[in-house]
Parts: C-alpha cells; structure tokens; sequence
C-alpha cells in the first residue's frame, strides 16, 4: 500500500510538470532570415526582416493566438508604446500561427493599426525555437510567447520568453532604447 502512495505523486507529476523548456535562440545569436505574409492597418503586405533591418532593430514578438485574452492586451501594449519604438527607430512585429484574414482583422482590432503583425511559418517557428509545447513534451502547433530585439547587425540582444505578456513591452522598449545609446 505504501508504495502506490508513493507512485501516485509522482504520476501526477510527471502529468502536469511543465515541458523542457524549447531551445529559444539565445542573445547573441544571428537571427534567422525569414519572409511572410503579414497585415498592418487590415492591408496584407509582404515582411522581409533583412530588409527592415536595413531601417534599424527590429523587435520581433511570437504570441501564441490572435483575439484570447493575453495576446490582445500584449497588442495593446505595443500600440500603446508604438511611438516610443518609433521615435527609438524600431520596427515592432508580432508572429503567430494564425491565417491572414485572423491577422487583417487583429491588426486592425488589437493592434489598433499601430504596428504589423504576421503568419509565423512552421519553418520561422522552428528556426527561433519558440514551439509551445504541452506538459508532455508534444508541439501544440502554436508559439510561445517570446519576443526578440534584433539589431541591424542580426545579432539577437534580447530574449524574452515569458507566457505572462506583461514585461514584454517593457523589456524590448528598454533593449531598443540602449541600442540608440
């Protein structure tokens, strides 16, 4: 009887313990070159991260859903801080799996016309390492929450990969503003 007392926590354990963590590229890293379909303002266009780099950092965000509850206040946030990230000369995009008509509608909706949002490709979300993984270790097809600041160098100089959206903003304005130191 002892013994299945014992057995019983740590099944439980091993069913709800949270996956490994994935490998998310680390700071310092050259940031995968990628090109997608994307809205800004409910307009598809195309984005080509080398050649917004040739503007100035990027911030790049992964979210996990269009329209539930934290990726809609995560968008607000980033509206909200749109002037701040342009006046620091970065470009803010946001990627999740989402299908264009979803992003047209989100970019409009939450991100309040203010930034660009985009289709984040199975090749993109494997590239940055960002799959949202299940308890059990299973991709769930979505991407976790992480958001890169990448220089006009390519090198990655922040990571953040949080699920709680709130220190997002935050943190990536803080990395923007000391690349223009």
């Amino acid at each position: 009887m002892k013994t299945r007392f014992l057995a019983l926590p740590l099944a439980v354990a091993a069913f709800v313990a949270p996956a490994a963590a994935p490998a998310v590229l680390p700071q310092g890293a050259r940031a995968p070159q990628f090109v997608t379909q994307g809205a800004l303002a409910g307009k598809a266009f195309t984005f080509n991260l080398e050649k917004a780099l040739r503007k100035g950092p990027v911030v790049l965000y992964f979210y996990p859903k269009a329209f539930t509850q934290g990726c809609t206040l995560e968008a607000h946030a980033f509206a909200e801080a749109s002037p701040e990230f342009a006046a620091a000369g970065a470009t803010v995009i946001g990627l999740s799996v989402d299908d264009l008509p979803s992003l047209q509608r989100f970019s409009r909706e939450a991100c309040r016309d203010k930034f660009a949002v985009g289709i984040a490709k199975p090749q993109i979300v494997a590239a940055y390492g960002v799959a949202l993984k299940k308890a059990d270790g299973s991709d769930t097809g979505l991407a976790s929450r992480t958001s890169f600041v990448i220089g006009k160098d390519r090198r990655i100089k922040l990571v953040h990969s949080n699920m709680d959206y709130r220190d997002h903003v935050r943190l990536t304005l803080d990395a923007v503003k000391a690349l223009r130191r």
